[in-house]
């Protein structure tokens, strides 16, 4: 932060009233991108292939995912620290799965009406990558920004009940 020392603590003091919007917006951002990743996924009806127990337990995840990113941008939204953990394993997460069924299904080759087709072609499979990158992006910055502004605001707090005390 830059400025006067004045002017941080003004700053670091208005953060007790004022909502972290950014960390929240990142998680906001990190569903929208889950939702484009969910919708290209689930549109794709290659032969058989998307009719397995992977593609279900995708689908419970997803639904899993944000439901609890929602909570954890409500969490942020008021810099509780321990929402920045729940970020930092979902967004952990949301890159492993680059690994599970994209990989899985650009991989596969399925038969329909006599020709091997692959389950996802190139341009899906780019898209649903960079959808799942820039979730997982989104949540680690979200959880690092709370996390250091929880800090900041501790640190913060912590000086003005001294200030209070030796008053």
């Amino acid at each position: 932060m830059t400025g006067t020392a004045e002017e941080r603590e003004i700053r670091l003091d208005r953060m007790r009233y004022v909502k972290n919007t950014a960390s929240s917006r990142l998680c906001y951002l990190a569903i929208i991108f889950d939702v484009l990743y969910f919708v290209k996924i689930y549109q794709s009806d290659v032969g058989s292939w998307y009719y397995r127990i992977l593609v279900g337990g995708s689908i419970i995840y997803n639904l899993l995912f944000m439901l609890v990113t929602f909570l954890a941008s409500e969490g942020v939204k008021n810099y509780k620290a321990g929402y920045s953990k729940v970020l930092y394993i979902l967004g952990v997460l949301q890159a492993c799965r680059i690994f599970i069924l994209p990989v899985s299904a650009h991989s596969a080759l399925v038969k329909v009406g006599g020709e091997q087709l692959q389950a996802m072609d190139d341009a899906k499979f780019v898209f649903v990558i960079i959808c799942l990158a820039l979730s997982a992006v989104c949540l680690i910055a979200a959880a690092e920004i709370n996390r250091r502004k929880c800090a900041a605001l501790a640190e913060h707090a912590g000086r003005t009940d001294e200030a209070k005390e030796a008053a």
